[in-house]
């Protein structure tokens, strides 16, 4: 199987850390931007980013830069959307999602999506702990973008609810090492920081 593309969503407003872009931000002497592609980068088969706003402030990171196309911060669904045009210009058939604020996230990622949506006519899954689904780290179908697109025309927003219409699967994670902590606060930011110290 042919891996996906991937995207790195983060087009987020960052207002619980005051604005700006969360994905600069440094942990472990990196920026959580760079954690996420170092550990997504081995799982597909070539990476964008979607971000609002200038893009030049992500240069030199030299990855295709994907604006929402739905106007008004539509949430992680109209990143996926963007995702999925853009690789339907590649030619390719589904994109795996990460959050640019989730640095621990699993290196099996895309495989156990991948296996969780085994038999699909349209492979569409989320991740799932014990607390709950992970609604910005999923495999997504290209075949269903303009439905996609129609339903966020339509205003919908919640990533589960478009899920749940098209049967998406699951894929379970354990909860140890925090895999999808992610830095939304100072505090947390703080936290990611005592958290990459302790990997082993």
């Amino acid at each position: 199987m042919t891996k996906p593309l991937g995207v790195v969503l983060a087009g987020g407003l960052a207002t619980r850390m005051g604005g700006g872009d969360k994905a600069l931000l440094q942990i472990g002497g990196m920026t959580l931007l760079e954690s996420v592609i170092a550990r997504l980068s081995p799982q597909v088969t070539g990476l964008a980013l979607n971000a609002n706003g200038d893009p030049t402030r992500f240069r030199s990171f030299a990855l295709p830069v994907l604006a929402d196309s739905i106007d008004g911060f539509a949430g992680p669904l109209a990143g996926v959307l963007a995702g999925l045009d853009w690789a339907a210009s590649q030619g390719a058939s589904a994109i795996v999602t990460v959050a640019a604020d989730t640095p621990f996230f699993p290196l099996d990622l895309v495989s156990r999506l991948e296996t969780a949506a085994v038999g699909m006519a349209n492979p569409l899954a989320l991740a799932r702990t014990p607390d709950g689904r992970q609604p910005t780290f999923g495999l997504w179908p290209v075949a269903l973008r303009n439905d996609l697109r129609t339903a966020l025309n339509g205003g919908l927003r919640k990533v589960v609810l478009w899920t749940d219409q098209h049967n998406g699967r699951e894929a379970m994670f354990d909860t140890s090492g925090h895999p999808f902590f992610n830095v939304n606060t100072p505090d947390d930011l703080s936290q990611a920081r005592q958290m990459q110290k302790d990997q082993p």
